[in-house]
């Protein structure tokens, strides 16, 4: 059976280079699968998990945005910061939630560093939904 080259890359380091049967990656309107074939496709990326299967072997990487190229035998995933599931430090993340929101207060509404620690609010909730799941 065909397999896909597969690679998740930051700007500082390659995290993953290997062969799979499918990727799952969450796209900017929702999760989207990649499988060998698949027809050439770019998107952008949302916080959340990559997942990465090979025969019954998962590996799940949580991405904070980015891109994602696909083509029939390579998927490409750019990733703005990228970590495998077991490296994700729960209170680290639990920590940058809690200042994030102590920030909130001292802003209005509409402030755009408001909106700025809403979405790194986001981005951490995801890493959370990646290092627990469900």
């Amino acid at each position: 059976m065909a397999k896909l080259r597969v690679e998740i890359v930051t700007p500082e380091k390659r995290l993953l280079k290997a062969e799979a049967d499918e990727v799952i990656a969450p796209g900017a309107t929702g999760l989207f699968g990649v499988r060998p074939g698949h027809a050439p496709f770019l998107s952008k990326m949302s916080a959340g998990p990559v997942t990465v299967s090979a025969g019954a072997q998962k590996n799940v990487f949580f991405v904070a945005g980015g891109f994602v190229e696909a083509t029939a035998t390579l998927v490409r995933v750019l990733a703005d910061q990228a970590e495998p599931q077991a490296s994700i430090d729960v209170a680290a993340a639990q920590k940058r939630i809690a200042e994030a929101e102590a920030k909130m207060k001292d802003y209005e509404l509409t402030d755009a560093r408001t909106l700025a620690l809403r979405e790194a609010i986001r981005v951490e909730q995801k890493r959370l939904e990646v290092a627990r799941p469900k």
